[in-house]
């Protein structure tokens, strides 16, 4: 793993249409694909490959850029869009077992429990938390809890970039950290 001042966690807020991601340098961004169907699948795991560092297959983490990924799980949906997103899921959890990159699942109740103290928290108050902690005012939800799973990986290894009361942090300890990461 790296040393702290190096420390590199991505934020991960998985979709079919518009994957939310928080670079390790905290920058956000969108993975999208203008394909349809199955073939998004093939985009979107490729775009993952290049913001966790393009690791070959078969390398097993050499010159990884990222130490952790942190990704929403799979929230209890609509089942044809819960099928869509497992895809996305499996493909994505499939690229960083291949590459040795660590990744952690946090469910949607923990993500908004870190980010504003209440675990049913909505969309509106996810941003509004992200811009009152932060400063940055992100007008897409997938974009701002890739934010917010990057900062709750970076806290859950010792590096949090943000002061959030101890309320909030619980929420770290409901979550399954990978040893490698730490």
């Amino acid at each position: 793993m790296s040393t702290s001042s190096t420390l590199r966690v991505v934020g991960l807020d998985l979709s079919i249409s518009a994957t939310g991601v928080a670079w390790d340098t905290g920058a956000p961004d969108i993975i999208g694909s203008d394909r349809d169907g199955d073939t998004r699948l093939l985009d979107i795991r490729n775009a993952v490959r290049t913001v966790v560092g393009g690791c070959p297959p078969g390398t097993r983490g050499m010159n990884r850029w990222v130490d952790l990924v942190v990704l929403e799980e799979v929230p209890p949906v609509r089942a044809n869009s819960i099928a869509k997103l497992g895809m996305v899921h499996g493909v994505v959890r499939a690229l960083l077992i291949e590459v040795g990159i660590p990744y952690a699942l946090v469910p949607p109740a923990s993500l908004k429990k870190y980010a504003t103290g209440r675990g049913g928290a909505g969309k509106p108050d996810m941003r509004m938390a992200l811009f009152k902690r932060t400063g940055t005012d992100l007008r897409d939800d997938n974009m701002v809890d890739a934010a917010w799973l990057r900062h709750m990986g970076l806290d859950a290894l010792g590096h949090p970039e943000l002061t959030l009361p101890q309320a909030h942090r619980a929420a770290l300890d409901k979550i399954a950290w990978p040893e490698a990461a730490r």
